[in-house]
């Protein structure tokens, strides 16, 4: 079944409030300087429940870069549940322990994840860290697996022909490494159940000129007079992101071919660590003190450590930051005042032009206008009537009152 999506150009100054205070007017007073982008989807739902959406952008349509970071790691988790049903090997499952040998000169192996109840690593478990603590080693495990060619050619399939996943995240390695990716096999014991070679990538990819900043720190810490040039980098434009969480979250509003090929048990799975909180996890588990409830919930909380999370509200998202760009991409729903939207948005924080020094602009800087920018779109939310309120059916699995793990 497919549902009326209303298409939207560059219009979000028509919700925009008459005067913009503190970080929204900081931000958007410089938007052509922030690189800044944001996409805003309203839901209204029918007497059947069925929602139908209407998208309200900003910037959309610039042609801006802007690095996507750790975003990638959201279609990363998802085309590696995706290959897992593709395989179809019974027995085969995102718990089966998935064992990665080294690549020489490349990335080590990994035998062993003592985060883990059972000390082994395995697709479901490097998911947690991803959504948990936007964990880098995680990714890379499943860049390994999906395979750079496979991961490219299946987001083409789907529609987002401007992404290119070109490497893995947070490594110092170039382009042709990144081509390259490690032996991988499960087991359950002795029984060797899916074994898969190190592979090389033979796509090609066209020629850009993503630039950005007037100087940059390279990753052996050496200052480099000259824009950073992210045309070999990675890049996953704002609209493919939240195009990514709308089929996500609505998969029945978009054709058969538009939609993830993931089973119940796979979105139920994701939906519930996309909104989980690290010290909601024992497995595994993270230190309180650095992990707290907010650590990467930007949009509404800003990331802030002081700040509680009602009960009601969840987020489903996944922020990146790097290199001067903060991006985060949410579905918020409240259950208690009937809320539901999705919200995604991107901006270049740094102010100096020196990309790779930028922790204080993203505290002082990003984190503070998506806070911001999330809490005017709750508050029209909150005040815009409704026909028909969300039932929520999609989501109740995954809902329950929030405890701290002892």
């Amino acid at each position: 079944m497919e549902t009326q999506h209303y298409q939207a150009t560059d219009n979000f100054r028509e919700i925009l409030p008459g005067r913009l205070k503190g970080p929204l007017d900081k931000v958007f007073g410089a938007a052509a300087a922030h690189r800044l982008q944001i996409i805003y989807t309203r839901i209204d739902r029918d007497d059947k429940q069925q929602p139908h959406f209407t998208d309200y952008r900003f910037g959309t349509g610039e042609g801006y870069y802007c690095y996507p970071a750790s975003t990638v790691k959201l279609p990363g988790a998802i085309l590696a549940l995706e290959k897992l049903n593709n395989l179809g090997i019974t027995g085969l499952n995102p718990d089966t322990p998935m064992l990665t040998d080294p690549l020489p000169g490349i990335n080590p192996g990994v035998q062993h994840d003592h985060s883990a109840a059972g000390k082994l690593p395995s697709i479901s478990h490097y998911i947690k860290k991803i959504f948990l603590v936007s964990d880098n080693d995680a990714f890379n495990r499943l860049y390994e697996f999906i395979g750079q060619e496979t991961f490219n050619r299946r987001l083409w399939e789907l529609g987002f022909r401007q992404a290119r996943i070109l490497h893995r995240v947070g490594l110092p390695l170039h382009s042709e490494a990144n081509r390259h990716t490690n032996p991988v096999t499960f087991r359950i014991g002795r029984q060797l159940l899916y074994e898969q070679p190190a592979a090389y990538s033979e796509l090609q990819f066209g020629p850009r000129n993503d630039l950005a900043g007037t100087a940059h720190i390279d990753h052996r810490g050496k200052k480099i007079d000259a824009p950073m040039d992210f045309s070999h980098r990675n890049r996953l434009p704002l609209v493919c992101l939240h195009e990514i969480m709308h089929r996500l979250f609505f998969p029945s509003t978009v054709t058969k071919e538009q939609r993830f090929r993931l089973t119940e048990n796979d979105q139920r799975f994701l939906y519930h660590w996309m909104s989980r909180y690290p010290e909601e996890s024992t497995n595994p588990a993270y230190d309180r003190e650095q992990y707290h409830q907010a650590y990467t919930k930007f949009l509404l909380y800003g990331g802030q450590k002081d700040l509680a999370i009602p009960d009601h509200i969840r987020i489903y998202n996944k922020p990146g930051w790097a290199y001067g760009f903060l991006t985060d991409t949410a579905y918020i729903v409240d259950t208690s005042n009937k809320i539901e939207f999705l919200l995604s948005a991107s901006l270049l924080v740094n102010h100096d032009g020196m990309l790779g020094d930028d922790q204080r602009a993203f505290e002082e800087t990003g984190k503070p206008f998506l806070k911001a920018l999330g809490e005017m779109i709750y508050e029209i939310e909150k005040r815009r009537e409704r026909k028909y309120l969300p039932d929520f059916h999609h989501l109740k699995a995954d809902f329950h009152p929030y405890t701290i793990i002892k």
